[in-house]
């Protein structure tokens, strides 16, 4: 019949659909957050599905990011803290909006919080007013352990057979990056100081692990600035920032 078509109207095609996958990973991460802690079980029960599937999207959640998991309980991960600073938002933690602040009155110069999420690091809080640098951490809030002073810190205190085994995945793309890594590795271990430079050398980073009280590796703390300005007081700022890590450190992080 003239004027027919089998074409979905245009108002139909901007109705929201579910999506069976969408759907079941959403639920997974909701249930986390309303009840942090869950088993493996616990959530296949909630969720109704097969097992397998359910086990193919936590592994997925894991290596992103969304989800961690200690003694075999899951917990929200650190990729949606990440999100908060991508739009602006701070989040205080066990390490404070306080203690960052107090930081960068000392140093003079914007500092991140961040941690390990899979092979990536993500910036959970900030402090500070460098409009170049804070504008790409929340453009970007993923980044390669190898292309941070953080990053590098964090995988200068892994243990040596996680450290060994990011090196070896890495090691095709991100040769250079690996050689340079492995070449600054003894100085990092020594002074506990990452360096980086970035934005075409115009910024300048240092960084360090920052440790719980057992001593463990558990987020990194970055001090960026304007090379100009933070190079010639280098030893003074990461002086500084160890003092400052160290004091955490005496606390429960």
């Amino acid at each position: 019949m003239a004027g027919v078509t089998d074409k979905p109207s245009e108002s139909a095609d901007r109705t929201p659909q579910n999506h069976r996958t969408i759907d079941r990973v959403t639920r997974i991460v909701e249930e986390v957050v309303y009840n942090p802690g869950m088993t493996f079980a616990e959530l296949s029960r909630a969720l109704d599905a097969p097992k397998s599937s359910v086990h193919g999207f936590i592994r997925g959640l894991l290596a992103t990011g969304w989800l961690y998991q200690e003694s075999n309980r899951f917990y929200l991960g650190p990729a949606l803290h990440g999100l908060t600073v991508a739009s602006g938002h701070l989040r205080a933690g066990s390490v404070t909006d306080a203690d960052l602040h107090a930081l960068h009155e000392a140093a003079g110069v914007t500092v991140f919080l961040g941690v390990q999420a899979g092979d990536h690091l993500i910036y959970v809080s900030e402090a500070g007013a460098d409009q170049l640098v804070g504008f790409a951490a929340r453009k970007n809030i993923r980044r390669g352990l190898l292309d941070t002073a953080g990053g590098k810190a964090l995988l200068a205190a892994l243990p040596p057979e996680q450290r060994d085994s990011y090196l070896r995945r890495h090691s095709g793309e991100n040769g250079a990056l690996v050689e340079a890594f492995l070449s600054e590795y003894d100085d990092i271990r020594d002074t506990r100081i990452a360096r980086n430079t970035l934005h075409s050398g115009t910024r300048f980073a240092l960084a360090t692990a920052v440790r719980d009280r057992a001593g463990r590796a558990v987020a990194e703390t970055t001090l960026v600035g304007p090379s100009v300005t933070m190079q010639p007081r280098e030893k003074e700022l990461a002086a500084t920032l160890l003092e400052h890590v160290d004091r955490w450190q005496k606390r429960s992080v």
